[in-house]
């Protein structure tokens, strides 16, 4: 292949960096996907997606394509924290989402959507070398049809928690690692032991229940997303025999098991065909990067942080990277948005890195052995069961919890936009799918005006509500308000253009 040019080149075809190619399609700038594997991973790693994120998803038209319910998205109930249950019954505006989808399925359903948006997919194209010397970012990459160079405004570093793009600049990496070994496989169970919708009778134990099991010396994680193969991990804390020693084994997973439960449990490797999880994660990284951006390169997803997988929050906090980012990378590629805006995704993610992070150390903390964690975990269920602790638990394991810094006091701006129903039935997510500004004018038409010199950039939609949570309100792609009024002054008017140069470029 020959020497090229592109705007972007983002490294690393997972999750996060195939929703970012989508997300700078949707703009009118198409990348080049690099990936060293020779093509979407079969091995399951995230089972789903929780929180925030499910609703950009729908804010794109993607949420019944990945497999949510009719309808639009609705909060779940409750979740888990270092494996005790939460109850979210009694909250108001609940924020928390969740939508089961195993991570091979989601690369391919992304994968096909940014190929129909025209997104160059490189598989087989291993980063080699990257030169920020020039004007441009330089890399070299290696491949089976031979080596080449390319050229790009800017480079994206989404390639995992090992990133090559973050080692390659000198970007630190500052954290720990837990003494926590970690083991995952899909099982098979002699079928006779299934107690539907409950888990598995154990002889010399009894039913082992599907979902977090804590023992003495750890976790027993039991999840049937699939009848035949259901997936079962350990959590053992400190270094545990059989550790860091090669591959890990099925007789390992099964030795693991036995530690906690006390007794053999009969699981065997799955007999149907296909790549079945097994694997070991020795030691847990808490870990963020210092800083998201070096000049033209940036880094999203576990490349810019890595932490426990307690509470399921990696894919909300990775992907809503992406969908922060994308819009903001394009506005600067397509001349309208300051090379500056482009510092607001570190200012506005990295304080949400450090609350993942410091919600998934605790839960690491909660679910240890010992009388005192014990005791600990029965003080924070009486907590966890007083409304006020729920709803702050519900905001921070969805991610919800911080406003970002918008420029503007409205008690809207900052937050994601709620799920708002106009009268004539549309939905305020229907007017996202487009990753477009929308500024929504529920005021008959006063505040629309004021926008028409960002009508190329911007989409204007007059609607009406018999309840509105504001006059008016301009939201960004990523489903964030920018701005908001409740009444429509000429102060309003001013705060409104000073809104619009901000984030979407003067005119």
């Amino acid at each position: 292949m020959s020497d090229s040019h592109t705007h972007v080149a983002i490294v690393g075809a997972g999750p996060n960096g195939l929703m970012l190619a989508c997300e700078l399609a949707l703009a009118g700038v198409r990348p080049v996907v690099l990936d060293q594997l020779a093509g979407p991973s079969d091995e399951p790693k995230a089972n789903g997606l929780a929180g925030q994120v499910v609703r950009q998803l729908d804010m794109r038209g993607l949420y019944h394509a990945f497999g949510g319910d009719d309808g639009p998205p609705k909060p779940v109930f409750g979740w888990h924290f270092a494996g005790m249950p939460l109850s979210f019954l009694n909250i108001d505006d609940n924020p928390m989402y969740a939508l089961l989808i195993a991570q091979p399925r989601l690369v391919r359903l992304l994968e096909k959507r940014a190929l129909d948006l025209g997104v160059d997919i490189r598989w087989g194209h291993r980063l080699a070398e990257i030169d920020t010397s020039g004007e441009k970012v330089a890399v070299a990459v290696d491949s089976d049809g031979g080596g080449y160079r390319l050229e790009a405004d800017y480079l994206i570093g989404a390639d995992g928690g090992h990133s090559t793009v973050r080692k390659s600049l000198g970007i630190g990496f500052p954290g720990y690692t837990s003494p926590v070994v970690s083991r995952l496989a899909h099982v098979q169970f002699p079928e006779e032991s299934l107690i539907p919708g409950r888990g598995y009778l154990i002889p010399g134990y009894g039913l082992l229940p599907f979902g977090t099991n804590r023992f003495g010396d750890g976790t027993l994680i039991l999840v049937p997303l699939e009848p035949d193969r259901p997936l079962l991990g350990t959590m053992e804390y400190g270094w545990t025999p059989g550790s860091a020693k090669g591959a890990m084994t099925f007789d390992e997973l099964r030795a693991s098991v036995r530690r906690l439960v006390g007794v053999d449990v009969p699981i065997e490797v799955p007999k149907r065909p296909g790549v079945h999880a097994l694997r070991r994660l020795d030691g847990t990284n808490s870990r963020q990067a210092e800083t998201y951006r070096a000049g033209r390169v940036l880094l999203l997803g576990d490349a810019a942080h890595v932490h426990s997988p307690m509470g399921g929050p990696g894919l909300n906090l990775g992907m809503q990277d992406a969908v922060n980012l994308g819009w903001k990378l394009a506005g600067v590629v397509n001349g309208w948005a300051p090379d500056c805006l482009l510092d607001t995704y570190e200012t506005e993610r990295y304080p949400v890195g450090e609350r993942v992070m410091m919600h998934s150390r605790a839960q690491l903390a909660l679910a240890a052995p010992g009388p005192e964690v014990n005791a600990l975990r029965s003080l924070f269920g009486e907590l966890a069961d007083i409304p006020e602790v729920s709803a702050h638990l519900a905001r921070l394991l969805a991610g919800s919890d911080i406003r970002y810094d918008v420029g503007d006091s409205h008690p809207l701006s900052g937050l994601m936009v709620p799920d708002l129903v106009f009268d004539d039935g549309a939905r305020v997510a229907d007017l996202l799918h487009a990753a477009r500004p929308v500024l929504v004018d529920l005021s008959g038409g006063a505040v629309s005006p004021v926008a028409d010199g960002w009508t190329e950039r911007i989409d204007v939609v007059t609607a009406a509500m018999s309840d509105p949570p504001a006059a008016a309100m301009l939201i960004r792609p990523d489903g964030y308000v920018a701005w908001a009024a409740d009444e429509f002054g000429d102060c309003d008017a001013d705060r409104l253009r000073a809104a619009l140069t901000r984030w979407f470029g003067s005119l």
